[in-house]
């Protein structure tokens, strides 16, 4: 088979307070999706819940009994991140279809593997739940494909918003490179272009920070002159994705400029990549995406690049200039230099 999808109809169970951007009604967009896929004639499966010793390898054994404990009640978290009786069990359900996933990828069944889960996960620290995130579903699922046997994981994340937790769980493992392009400076504030990595890591962490109102271009500029290139050289043994769409032109949250079609182009780009270093083998999980029209069509389209034989997907044109990404390209090629060539 081709392309899997992991979807479980219980995330109107993960409830936050009103207004919150992590509303319920995302839950239906993702649960029209899998339908619409399903009638389409696509295979979808439900996830089975992480369990203790999977996410241990992420997460400190203190944060997950502090999680735990918010099983059967609501709460506040920080700022931002909620939990009600049911969004520990959703949770882990949403780290078990991401490890899944990996797992129907790296055993050949499928070539390719699309997460829809709720909550999100790239901002979970190892200690920490923080930006609606609980457990980091996406460095569970790497991690996990490590215990496999797979020899070099690549993550490449298009969320607007940086994965804290993401780089700093691998950030000194030469063995998983963490590829990030994001709205710069914004929540969290973690993702400069010299945050590279530390010790052994050193080189493996590419932040690709682009300035508020980057467009098309700047993306295609990205991909083509950063992304791509490393992830070539670096020829990972599975490649995973954290598929955020706020980056969208129309996201309250975010204050990018992409248009739908660009998240098929990146979703395209990388499936070409592996196609070519690893098999075709890749991993996708749904991070943010805050207007609900604008994530159900990006988040089809993504799927699109995913399925079939497709061709890979022509990047649309704005008629801006990439200048955001010019910039950033200009500085990269210097801090990265001793690692990739760009």
């Amino acid at each position: 088979m081709s392309l899997i999808l992991i979807h479980t109809e219980r995330f109107a169970e993960h409830q936050t307070p009103p207004g919150h951007p992590e509303r319920p009604e995302r839950a239906e967009v993702l649960d029209a999706i899998a339908t619409r896929w399903r009638a389409r004639g696509a295979e979808i499966v439900a996830p089975r819940a992480a369990t203790r010793e999977q996410l241990l390898r992420v997460h400190d054994a203190d944060y997950l009994r502090r999680i735990s404990e918010t099983a059967g009640r609501a709460t506040q978290l920080d700022p931002d991140t909620y939990t009600s009786p049911e969004s520990h069990d959703v949770a882990l359900m949403a780290a078990g279809a991401c490890i899944d996933a990996v797992e129907r990828v790296m055993s050949a069944s499928h070539r390719a593997a699309y997460a829809l889960v709720r909550p999100p996960g790239h901002h979970a620290e190892r200690g920490r739940a923080m930006g609606f995130c609980l457990f980091n579903n996406v460095a569970v699922a790497a991690a996990h494909a490590r215990s496999l046997g797979a020899a070099k994981i690549a993550i490449v994340d298009f969320d607007v918003h940086h994965g804290n937790g993401t780089q700093h769980t691998f950030e000194t493992d030469p063995h998983v490179l963490y590829i990030s392009i994001h709205q710069y400076p914004y929540y969290p504030g973690t993702g400069a272009a010299h945050e590279i990595g530390r010790e052994a890591g050193r080189g493996f962490t590419v932040n690709v920070p682009l300035e508020a109102g980057a467009v098309d271009e700047d993306y295609q500029l990205a991909f083509g002159r950063v992304v791509v290139p490393v992830l070539r050289q670096f020829e990972p043994s599975l490649l995973v994705v954290s598929a955020g769409f706020d980056a969208h032109e129309h996201d309250p949250l975010g204050g990018m400029r992409v248009t739908t079609p660009a998240f098929a182009a990146m979703t395209g780009e990388l499936r070409a990549v592996a196609e070519e270093c690893c098999r075709g083998r890749i991993v996708a999980a749904v991070e943010g995406g805050y207007d609900l029209q604008a994530l159900g069509a990006s988040l089809d389209a993504s799927i699109e690049s995913l399925s079939g034989d497709r061709k890979t997907p022509q990047w649309p044109a704005s008629g801006i200039a990439p200048s955001r990404a010019q910039t950033v390209v200009g500085e990269l090629r210097q801090i990265l230099t001793p690692y990739w060539t760009v």
